[in-house]
């Protein structure tokens, strides 16, 4: 809340104004009923309409692109090319993060990456009888980390991107795919066409949960999906990889924090 305040402009009483409308949106609307991440789209938009601005993480999003193409370049002859190589290899750009500092990053993508829960064998089933993969990405820099699996996958069946609609976080939209240069190279790609935290169908669109409706296996990268979908009653479909880097997310897939997962949902 401060934070998104914080950077959202320079100007101290707008500032102190945001961070007052998104307290108020906070008091309002906490419920045990409420997943997190529904509260943290409203707050975040009610500091977007005090602020004016609608892209709070801009500048963070450009740094990150920077550093995690670079990263990128760095690890990617430590992972091989078939199936599970590049699911590692997609996992460990959900290191990168705004709220972390980047010599932690490096020291993290140093390290061996071995999975906490590891339901790769299930994942390779699936995907062998699937003719649809809808890929939700997360922020911005994991695209890089991302196009070698999404290459792999499409061997095999139809893959799907799946972007922001709008800007929230430090989340991957269009305007960022293009910075990268990988518009052509990721394929296929859609948008959620909502500024939602995770995946919120009340504001997506209808090609989106269209998508969504008819894909055979949904890969959801990162803790926003995983804290969204794994709120639906739907088992089977949903792989979801990411990095546990908060205790309610490691105390709910029973994992220690900063573990790594690959699970079929």
């Amino acid at each position: 809340m401060y934070q998104a305040a914080e950077i959202a402009t320079t100007n101290p009483e707008l500032r102190a104004e945001a961070t007052k409308a998104g307290l108020a949106v906070l008091d309002s609307a906490f419920s045990y009923d409420k997943v997190a991440t529904e509260i943290a789209t409203e707050c975040h938009r009610a500091i977007k309409r005090v602020t004016g601005n609608h892209d709070l993480y801009r500048e963070i999003k450009v740094k990150e692109l920077e550093m995690a193409e670079r990263l990128f370049r760095e690890v990617r002859s430590n992972y091989g090319k078939d199936l599970r190589s590049c699911v590692k290899l997609a996992t460990l750009g959900n290191t990168i993060d705004f709220f972390k500092d980047p010599a932690t990053v490096v020291e993290e993508m140093g390290k061996p990456l071995a999975f906490a829960v590891d339901h790769m064998d299930q994942f390779d089933e699936r995907l062998g009888s699937a003719r649809r993969v809808l890929y939700l990405a997360d922020n911005a820099g994991e695209c890089f980390f991302d196009l070698p699996l999404l290459n792999k996958i499409r061997e095999r069946t139809r893959v799907i991107y799946v972007v922001k609609g709008f800007p929230v976080q430090n989340d991957i939209t269009l305007r960022e795919l293009s910075e990268a240069g990988l518009t052509q190279e990721i394929g296929e790609v859609v948008t959620t066409g909502s500024d939602a935290v995770g995946i919120d169908f009340s504001s997506a669109s209808e090609e989106f949960k269209d998508q969504f409706e008819l894909a055979d296996l949904v890969f959801a990268k990162g803790m926003g999906n995983y804290e969204t979908l794994s709120e639906l009653p739907v088992y089977g479909k949903i792989v979801y990889c990411l990095m546990a880097k908060c205790q309610p997310i490691a105390d709910s897939l029973e994992v220690p924090l900063n573990s790594y997962v690959i699970m079929l949902r």
